[in-house]
């Protein structure tokens, strides 16, 4: 793909951009309920193309966790849909009145929530952020330009076609969503030059992707870095509840961002809770890595390197890590942690809130799974992704956080005196 195509693309999308901020929201909904609909209809080429390509990744010698966010089988289409018409449901995030008042000359002031405008969605591997992407930009009357990794090119085509023919059938306009088809690093290098006409770059895949996109590019950059996440077990937390919580966050979905990586231990319970653990994870496959306390009560365990504390494994490893007390525990999180996810099990009030309030994190969770983390959960319907950063957005970003605002003054002829 040429210089003068990726620009075409990113004209276009601001071209469209314009339009869609004055759209309706009964037009973009009506837009995702028919982007459903067109995804369903080519449900069984979709699978057969993905399958192949699955294979194809399998030849190429990827990792377990880069095949498993490859599939799309009948549960991930179907969740793919039902996200699609979950965000068209929620409340319209455009055109809200953020705030606003009369002065005592009449003149009247107000803040409203507006589209950012074009949105490039650079990201690696999982099909189903194509679709989770799209309707919240479409949600939030942004132009998307979808860029996905070359593993899964065919599929995310596919996929992205259906939703333009449900998106234009509805009355939206052709290019409000568009893919770059070619594999390779030449687009996506056109593309961090398109500062014209892109107003937000949100890379989505590993470290070294999203530094690439956020160095080479003067266009904002809303990142999603590790998630190194983190859950503290209190001296007073229930053992049952603390054992099922941490086997829920780590053993759920190993591969995903919002998994743990990083189990922290009161000093004063672990000799009881410990064994619990280790027998329950053992149980789940997973390998335990611990520092010399924990190998003291776990002597059969790896011993903990400092790397073990920076690393995001997105694999059946945990590094389980024994603290005296709360502040060790929370100063450890907020130097290793990647500011993502992090949890505390307790009964304390008093520790729970301490612990919300001193935790740097964008998502924070009492007595909660870590994985429970992101959009759907949090009511949002659908998110392009997680973000590690505290500008613009900061946590799951749904299509309230894909807006601005702009400030709307209506006057009778008011002069500056």
């Amino acid at each position: 793909m040429n210089t003068s195509t990726v620009q075409v693309i990113a004209r276009q999308s601001r071209l469209a951009a314009r339009q869609l901020s004055s759209t309706s929201e009964s037009l973009r909904n009506l837009a995702l309920s028919n982007m459903a609909e067109s995804l369903a209809a080519i449900k069984h080429q979709l699978m057969e193309v993905n399958a192949q390509e699955v294979m194809q990744a399998r030849k190429n010698g990827q990792s377990p966790a880069m095949i498993k966010r490859l599939i799309i089988d009948d549960k991930v289409f179907q969740y793919m849909l039902a996200r699609l018409r979950k965000v068209a449901a929620q409340p319209d995030p455009l055109n809200r009145v953020l705030s606003g008042h009369t002065n005592s000359a009449g003149l009247r002031v107000c803040k409203k929530s507006v589209p950012l405008g074009v949105i490039g969605f650079i990201y690696e591997s999982r099909p189903n952020v194509t679709t989770d992407a799209a309707g919240v930009c479409i949600k939030s009357g942004n132009a998307i330009i979808l860029r996905g990794g070359s593993e899964a090119l065919q599929t995310n085509i596919m996929l992205a076609d259906a939703m333009i023919q449900g998106a234009v059938t509805a009355g939206l306009p052709q290019h409000a969503l568009q893919i770059i088809r070619t594999p390779g690093h030449e687009a996506v290098g056109e593309l961090l030059k398109m500062d014209e006409y892109v107003d937000v770059l949100i890379p989505r895949g590993g470290q070294g992707l999203i530094k690439r996109i956020a160095e080479g590019t003067r266009i904002p950059v809303i990142k999603h870095y590790d998630g190194i996440c983190h859950l503290y077990i209190a001296e007073d937390a229930d053992p049952v509840q603390a054992l099922e919580l941490a086997i829920n966050s780590k053993c759920q979905s190993i591969q995903v961002c919002n998994a743990l990586e990083t189990l922290l231990v009161d000093k004063n319970s672990a000799e009881q809770i410990l064994p619990q653990l280790q027998a329950a994870f053992e149980a789940n496959h997973i390998e335990l890595r611990g520092c010399a306390q924990t190998q003291n009560i776990l002597p059969g365990i790896t011993l903990a390197t400092e790397e073990d504390w920076h690393t995001e494994y997105l694999a059946p490893i945990l590094a389980i890590k024994l603290v005296n007390g709360i502040t060790e525990a929370m100063a450890h999180i907020n130097h290793y942690g990647s500011g993502h996810t992090d949890g505390i099990v307790t009964q304390s009030l008093k520790l729970a809130q301490l612990f919300e309030q001193q935790v740097d994190s964008a998502s924070v969770l009492i007595n909660a799974s870590t994985r429970l983390s992101g959009g759907g959960d949090y009511g949002l319907g659908s998110v392009i992704g997680i973000s590690t950063d505290k500008l613009h957005a900061r946590g799951p970003v749904g299509p309230d956080e894909l807006t601005s605002y702009k400030w709307v003054v209506y006057g009778q002829g008011h002069l500056r005196e």
